[in-house]
């Protein structure tokens, strides 16, 4: 035999026996992690990562609830021109949702991977908050909408992405344990909606508060927001301080890592083949798409379906109430029928509230108790559905034989970001389609029917989508086995 071809299958016998050496490390070393990783966590803990969402929502729900109005009402703006300007950003806010995943998923240092980003990008993002919400009144209409579009996007497609896809994803880097995941996503909603509780309760207030009286003035907003962003700067420190990332994957010292290789295309393919995601984010898209629509059409629902502004407060903080006492419940709910079906019925609830809020009229009392029948809705299905994102995105990894959870939480975010604008855009849309005119005391019939559309039809419809997309979640019956390969280090083709 020639020697220089024994000598190349020499070679080739010794590169299999170190590749199989490699691969063994790497199983042992990814069963280790999951192993150590799959762990109680405690009180402090889990409330501290609800906190982050308490603080984000101080951002998302001002946003969602008060930025329409505040671009029509205080700035003057024209209610088809301000939900244009947050559609078509909310296509550049999704993309850099992807990016910030990409980026996530290639971030490694001592704090994990997703805590660095949070604690480099919170101080931004509160300064950029209070720009947003200070649109200088003497400026042209134009300039108006060209400073409205520029912070708008620093704030919502650069700085809260930046620390929103990171937060999303800790959630599946603290734990493996699927019902501590569960417990962090319901930790994680009763504070967030405490959050949107205190934001419908207080702005108002402040802004008649600071303006000396009146709701509307620039000054009585613009210091509204300085305090609540000066609150949530406090929160975030103390989520970083007593939050921690314990899922690991394997890493190498060289640039042969695993993770290294996992190309923006790549994870891309990875998540769209995976049934579970998909069927996630559709149930994602539409509920932030009708959150957007019946939050922001909240206010103009109670001034002018309900004759009073002041109607909001209760008709908001009965929903608020009862999802807060809809979430303490909710992990016994949990435990007993597991998260894919504890949000079914959530999802039923809610559709019957909004179903017979059609009916009820100007009725405030049957309209505050309908709030609180979506309110228990919204506490099952926002209690479960961050848990359930987790899951899918780890039967990901056991089906593929990678981890990509940044760009899974990512693309979910793209979504929830996508469907939240093409909300508001659709609410400022259908309030023009309905001749709805901000300096009417009382608006015409059609400006009526377009709020109704807004606060009723919109959410019934998508409810129902959330409903046929969770009916064929059944990864609730495939999880435990999916975790204990994971732990040994298989995945589904091993």
């Amino acid at each position: 035999m020639d020697k220089g071809i024994a000598y190349d299958k020499l070679a080739n016998v010794g590169a299999n026996i170190i590749k199989r050496e490699i691969d063994m490390e790497k199983k042992i070393h990814t069963a280790t992690a999951v192993k150590d990783a799959n762990v109680k966590l405690s009180f402090i803990e889990r409330f501290g990562y609800g906190i982050g969402d308490y603080a984000g929502n101080l951002i998302y729900s001002a946003i969602s609830a008060f930025l329409l109005v505040y671009y029509t009402n205080v700035v003057g703006a024209s209610a088809a021109a301000a939900a244009s300007i947050i559609a078509i950003s909310k296509f550049f806010d999704g993309i850099s949702d992807l990016v910030m995943g990409y980026i996530i998923d290639h971030t490694h240092t001592k704090l994990g991977k997703a805590k660095p980003w949070i604690k480099r990008l919170f101080i931004p993002l509160a300064v950029c908050q209070v720009l947003m919400f200070t649109v200088p009144s003497s400026w042209a209409s134009s300039a108006q909408l060209a400073y409205m579009f520029l912070t708008y996007n620093l704030v919502s497609t650069v700085f809260y992405t930046g620390i929103n896809v990171p937060y999303a994803t800790m959630q599946g880097l603290m734990t493996t344990n699927s019902y501590e995941r569960g417990l962090l996503g319901t930790f994680r909603n009763l504070l967030a909606t405490a959050g949107t509780m205190t934001i419908n309760t207080v702005t108002l207030k402040m802004t008649a508060a600071f303006g000396g009286g009146d709701q509307y003035s620039q000054r009585g907003w613009t210091l509204t927001t300085v305090v609540l962003m000066l609150i949530f700067c406090a929160l975030t420190i103390f989520q970083l301080a007593v939050t921690h990332e314990r899922v690991d994957s394997y890493e190498s010292d060289d640039d042969t890592n695993e993770v290294q290789k996992i190309s923006f295309g790549k994870g891309i393919r990875a998540l769209v083949t995976n049934k579970y995601w998909v069927l996630l984010v559709i149930n994602i898209l539409a509920m932030y798409f009708m959150m957007s629509t019946f939050f922001g059409s909240a206010v103009y629902f109670a001034q002018y379906i309900l004759g009073d502004t002041a109607h909001y407060t209760p008709v908001s903080n009965a929903l608020s109430i009862a999802q807060i006492a809809t979430l303490f419940v909710t992990p016994v709910f949990m435990k007993k029928l597991g998260k894919r079906n504890t949000f079914l019925i959530g999802d039923i609830i809610a559709l019957i509230g909004f179903g017979a809020t059609g009916f009820v009229g100007a009725n405030v009392s049957l309209v505050v108790a309908l709030s609180a029948a979506k309110g228990i809705g919204f506490g099952f299905m926002g209690g479960t559905m961050f848990g359930m994102l987790q899951d899918a995105i780890t039967y990901g990894e056991w089906k593929q034989g990678f981890n990509i959870a940044g760009m899974g939480n990512a693309a979910s975010s793209f979504c929830m970001k996508i469907g939240s604008g093409v909300g508001t855009a659709a609410l400022g849309w259908i309030l023009a389609a309905g001749k709805f005119d901000a300096s009417l005391a009382s608006q015409t019939a059609s400006a009526a029917a377009s709020i109704k559309v807004s606060f009723i039809l919109v959410p019934v419809i998508t409810s129902t989508v959330c409903l046929v997309c969770t009916i064929f979640f059944d990864l609730d019956k495939k999880y435990n086995k999916i975790a204990s390969d994971l732990a040994a280090g298989k995945h589904m083709n091993d």
